[in-house]
């Protein structure tokens, strides 16, 4: 039994690698050449989660499952949100054969998620991002959409200040783009051509009046059906776009409070983004639509990125 642990994989997980193996993996979710269960969450106390996901790149492909705590840190608390492992099992033999730390392999494959909906949905001319949020998923998605768009400037905002102060000088270090810190979520996306939602937030931090037309947005945040990061009016505003239907379809916590509140049908959702990657159904339409991407996370994005790690060691 090997293990991969967070440093192997930070070094070997180049977000130029990962990419092209989430936009595959997605591919083949929505033609069913892969598949998965939802993913099953027990809430061991307010802002405490364990979850476990499973599923199979395909009939004789790598599976396994993903073990994971989401844990809201507390104030002044500096430790990662997810932490887990991934357990892959060899599809020749059926033998359990790598563990690998899941909190990493998490991070970068959600923001290589991101990045290949934002290259299939923003405008090719979108140079400004904004992201809602200052923890590992906004260091991970401003690495990533940095990837698939040349970025002229990137703008944080987050409840602390200070840390959105910190962030910003960080990463803009980092990433040589220019990045700056802003007062509020609106002052944060006024300008943006792409938006990220990554934080822990309950209730909505984005407001579709806020947006301007032909932005897209990531909403990243909430992994399951409660938490909400932007309102209603930004939901129904939008051309909505799955990473898969029916997990949205039970765990999209925006998605389901607009149908919920009669806003909104089930045929809202007008693909996934598997089926805009193969071109079956269109993404973008014109310069002024705005196109949401919805994030779950899949566990097939995590098997295809760890299998590599495990078969290519």
């Amino acid at each position: 039994m090997r293990f991969i642990d967070q440093a192997e994989v930070r070094r070997r997980l180049t977000y130029e690698r990962c990419i092209p193996l989430v936009r595959d993996a997605m591919i083949a979710l929505s033609n069913g050449t892969s598949r998965q269960l939802l993913r099953s969450i027990i809430t061991l106390s307010p802002g405490r989660l364990y979850g476990v996901m499973s599923g199979a790149l395909g009939e004789r492909a790598p599976f396994g499952s993903k073990l994971v705590s989401a844990f809201r840190s507390g104030a002044g608390e500096d430790r990662p949100s997810h932490q887990g492992l991934l357990v892959l099992f060899d599809p020749e033999t059926g033998a359990p054969v790598c563990t690998v730390h899941a909190g990493e392999v998490t991070a970068i494959r959600t923001a290589a998620a991101s990045a290949v909906a934002t290259d299939a949905l923003a405008r090719r001319g979108a140079r400004r991002l904004a992201l809602l949020g200052y923890g590992v998923q906004a260091e991970s998605h401003a690495r990533a959409i940095s990837q698939v768009r040349k970025l002229d400037a990137i703008t944080v905002w987050g409840r602390s200040t200070e840390r959105a102060r910190a962030f910003a000088g960080r990463m803009g270090a980092e990433l040589r783009i220019p990045l700056s810190a802003q007062p509020t979520a609106r002052d944060a996306v006024a300008e943006a051509d792409i938006i990220c939602t990554v934080s822990a937030a309950a209730e909505p931090i984005l407001q579709g009046a806020w947006v301007k037309p032909g932005t897209h947005v990531n909403i990243v945040g909430s992994s399951y059906a409660g938490p909400v990061e932007v309102d209603d009016a930004l939901v129904v505003r939008s051309r909505f776009v799955a990473d898969s239907r029916e997990s949205v379809l039970r765990q999209g916590a925006e998605f389901l409070k607009a149908r919920n509140a009669g806003l909104i049908g089930d045929g809202h959702i007008v693909a996934e983004i598997g089926e805009v990657l193969a071109g079956r159904v269109p993404g973008r339409r014109d310069e002024n639509e705005i196109t949401a991407y919805k994030s779950l996370g899949h566990i097939v994005q995590d098997l295809a990125s760890a299998w590599v790690l495990y078969s290519q060691a």
